[in-house]
């Protein structure tokens, strides 16, 4: 229970506060449109009144959440600021993508529930000026606002007009429209199959934000929701006067009722987030004129670029990750990736791995294609924005720690493990982390070889310094060729490794989590809380962060981290 609640509890609890304001605002902006002043409105709508507006609250709210999560540099403040108060706190920030899908999908959710409502209303006051029936109430509330200067209730003026052409020729239902297709494009643009297979599409897709953003500070700028004025409630009361609208203007008690809609008031709940992700960008801006130096280009064997750079007064930590742009490919594209270096090295590194238009052609850039090397002036210039933090900024605060890394997802561990390697170098004894047990899962063999290297320096490194328990390390080869396993049972009995030349022999098939936990904990009774970290899948998350509830056991208590950007 404690493990469960040091892994979720806050989170749970920020989710049931925003759920909570959620339905707060749905039922006080309901219950607000079943006063005296929307009484004729109703009279016309009936209840569709309230569900129209209720969700358009709603919308307004979770309109001002949804660029937070995506203002990376108040979030790295803000990390920075708390974690050293409050662990648990800092890492929720870690989890700003998933809070950013769910404020999207409340978004997609009251945005159907407000248009569907909408459609009734539109219906129901086109019925109301097509009735021609002055013994209804509907009727003769349409027709207020046919004389000069007078005000209206109905927004559908004469009886030659339908729905749809009041959708397409009014504000209101102009934007609509825009909005609601935009959000349609951005939400189906963002599924994991689109975004990892056509990140492009996925970028110049959610930029439509802009647009969704423009048309929702303008929706109800033409104020056609009206209800009765505070004036004329004063004179006239709709409760008693509502059954004598024949008399309505000839009876003193009950002259003719006035309308008036509220002002827009979006702008009031997104102008403050719109203008943190305005100097979000500004500050973006700001960074890719800065002078990005390419020191050195290496081209792996395993479909693997990695840059090492140079840049005035970056400072980094490990895990942190950092956006690219590369202004010969794209103007607008940047690309989140991991930074592979420790922050005691003289330089930055990124190992991408080729898989899209864009990594392919900053390849070709790079002279990937060619055969004879590249000269320093012919390289792309790279613009840098960051570094940003996350979740293994904190894997030094543990004691015992699990790494975890699927394909290039190690990358975040090689900064780490780099960063160990040093601290160890220049005897550093301040060093928290007494254990580090890390993982790595591979579908192909190729994909060992720029972190081997790493890997046995390490080896060489903890072995030289009597040091090797502080790392344990296992290598899983997750799919292989018969002609592979042949070569592996040959050579299964060599000193090290066939596949990474390491002593520690890599292993094949996938790993039991289950008795994997349950050795480690078993291992270390007395250590406290313990870190896992990972850099991988959803499904492997899903597997892990079970395990951490499941095996965390009396003194050894497993708390789930894992990489988001």
């Amino acid at each position: 229970m404690g493990s469960f609640l040091a892994n979720e509890g806050l989170s749970i609890v920020v989710i049931l506060v925003w759920l909570g304001i959620n339905v707060f605002l749905f039922v006080h902006f309901y219950m607000a449109f079943l006063i005296d002043r929307w009484f004729y409105t109703r009279a016309i709508l009936g209840h569709a009144l309230s569900w129209a507006r209720a969700p358009a609250a709603c919308l307004n709210f979770n309109c001002m959440l949804i660029l937070l999560p995506v203002c990376r540099n108040l979030l790295s403040f803000l990390r920075g600021s708390i974690q050293c108060c409050s662990r648990t706190a800092a890492r929720q920030l870690d989890r700003n993508l998933t809070f950013h899908k769910l404020v999207a999908y409340m978004i997609a959710f009251h945005t159907a529930v407000h248009i569907i409502a909408h459609l009734f209303n539109f219906e129901r006051f086109m019925d109301a000026q097509l009735e021609a029936n002055m013994s209804s109430l509907p009727h003769v509330l349409s027709l207020i606002g046919n004389k000069h200067n007078e005000s209206f209730l109905n927004p559908i003026r004469n009886n030659q007009t339908s729905p749809t052409i009041v959708m397409f020729t009014t504000v209101a239902g102009l934007t609509g429209v825009v909005i609601t297709l935009a959000l349609i494009l951005m939400i189906t643009s963002s599924m994991e199959v689109i975004r990892r297979s056509y990140f492009e599409v996925f970028w110049f897709t959610h930029h439509l934000f802009i647009i969704f953003f423009i048309g929702l500070v303008l929706h109800g700028i033409k104020r056609i929701v009206r209800g009765q004025t505070l004036d004329s409630l004063k004179k006239h009361n709709p409760i008693t006067c509502h059954s004598e609208f024949e008399r309505w203007g000839l009876d003193q008690d009950c002259p003719e009722p006035k309308f008036m809609g509220n002002p827009p008031g979006t702008w009031k709940w997104v102008v403050g987030p719109m203008f943190l992700y305005l100097c979000e960008r500004l500050v973006r801006f700001y960074r890719s004129q800065q002078k990005v130096v390419i020191t050195k280009v290496v081209m792996h064997p395993s479909k693997t670029l990695e840059l090492q750079m140079k840049k005035k007064g970056f400072r980094m930590e490990v895990g942190q990750y950092v956006f690219l742009q590369c202004p010969s490919i794209s103007q607008l594209e940047w690309h989140p990736f991991t930074l592979t270096s420790a922050p005691e090295e003289d330089h930055f590194s990124v190992h991408i791995r080729l898989q899209g238009d864009w990594t392919e052609a900053l390849y070709i850039a790079c002279g990937g294609d060619r055969t004879r090397l590249q000269e320093a002036w012919e390289l792309p210039r790279i613009a840098v924005d960051g570094p940003f933090g996350t979740a293994s900024e904190d894997v030094f605060r543990y004691e015992v720690v699990m790494l975890v890394g699927a394909g290039i997802g190690v990358t975040p561990f090689a900064s780490i493990l780099k960063s160990v390697w040093y601290k160890h170098v220049q005897e550093n004894t301040n060093v928290f982390t007494k254990k580090i047990y890390f993982y790595w899962l591979c579908r192909e063999t190729q994909a060992f070889e720029w972190f081997a290297d790493l890997l046995q320096s390490l080896e060489r490194q903890m072995i030289a310094k009597d040091m090797r328990d502080f790392l344990t390390y296992n290598i899983y080869l997750t799919r292989w060729r018969d002609t592979e396993a042949a070569h592996f049972r040959v050579h299964h009995e060599a000193e090290n490794d066939p596949i990474t030349g390491l002593k520690q022999k890599t292993l094949y098939g996938k790993p039991n989590w289950d008795t994997e936990f349950s050795a480690i904990a078993t291992n270390h009774p007395g250590h406290g809380i313990l870190g896992v970290f990972l850099c991988g899948p959803t499904l492997l998350a899903k597997d892990l962060e079970k395990q951490c509830l499941k095996q965390s056991q009396a003194g050894a208590e497993f708390i789930f981290n894992k990489e988001n950007f």
